[in-house]
């Protein structure tokens, strides 16, 4: 049985940079470099894009991921979250195909460096542990405990810390480390998301990872081009068999 499912969420109705997860990057469409690393993975089984179109449901078959359905409009808009998806994908498998996997394994598209081995070790590691679920983070430059918010008017530092700026220029090594989730890789259990209507639950197995770069905003393609174009050459060996 397949039972360990890679999922790409990939709607089409992103606002910031418009059709971002197709955007043109290298010469291939966004998503396809996260398709390629999860058919690189030696854990996982199948590859499915979940998708409310069909021009990405066709982009996303031609790189090599599998697109059994089209996610419904109504969990595919901005504030739509991760778990509507995912349970979608979940109710769709077991009426359909009869069955359910362990595991599904988060990619999200516009997070597009990734190295295969990294995601299996990732997988790895929650299969061997109790935790609920995995999340991929990088150690923050600076702690969030340095950070600020505004309040009443007056900037304030965070955490209920109070508007005495002058602490915040402490030295870092007087704050506790604190730590980004980077969506390189998630691993999440199917039984918490059905049991307990819960993503990641309470217990989550932090994968530390290198920093990330993500395409949010039309200033973050560059600077991914820029880093892909570094690396191309271990780029080039997910793509292969297309080039």
């Amino acid at each position: 049985m397949k039972n360990v499912i890679a999922i790409i969420p990939s709607r089409s109705g992103s606002k910031g940079v418009p059709d971002k997860n197709i955007k043109n990057i290298l010469g291939r469409p966004l998503m396809a470099y996260s398709i390629k690393a999860a058919l690189h993975s030696k854990l996982i089984d199948r590859v499915i894009v979940s998708t409310d179109s069909p021009e990405y449901a066709e982009i996303a078959i031609n790189y090599g991921a599998e697109v059994p359905f089209l996610r419904p409009k109504e969990i595919s808009q901005d504030d739509s979250t991760d778990l509507d998806f995912f349970k979608h994908a979940i109710e769709w498998m077991r009426i359909n195909e009869g069955y359910i996997p362990e595991y599904f394994v988060h990619l999200r598209p516009t997070t597009p460096m990734r190295d295969p081995i990294i995601i299996d070790n990732a997988i790895d590691k929650l299969k061997n542990s109790d935790f609920t679920s995995l999340r991929s983070v990088h150690k923050m430059s600076e702690s969030a405990y340095k950070a600020f918010e505004i309040e009443d008017d007056i900037l304030s530092r965070i955490f209920g810390q109070g508007n005495d700026l002058d602490e915040s220029n402490f030295s870092r090594q007087s704050y506790p480390t604190t730590y980004d989730a980077n969506g390189y890789v998630d691993v999440v259990r199917s039984k918490l998301i059905m049991e307990n209507n819960l993503l990641h639950g309470n217990r989550v197995l932090p994968f530390l990872t290198e920093s990330t770069n993500e395409i949010d905003e039309k200033g973050d393609i560059d600077k991914v081009r820029y880093l892909l174009e570094r690396n191309i050459l271990n780029i080039n060996k997910l793509f292969l068999k297309d080039d």
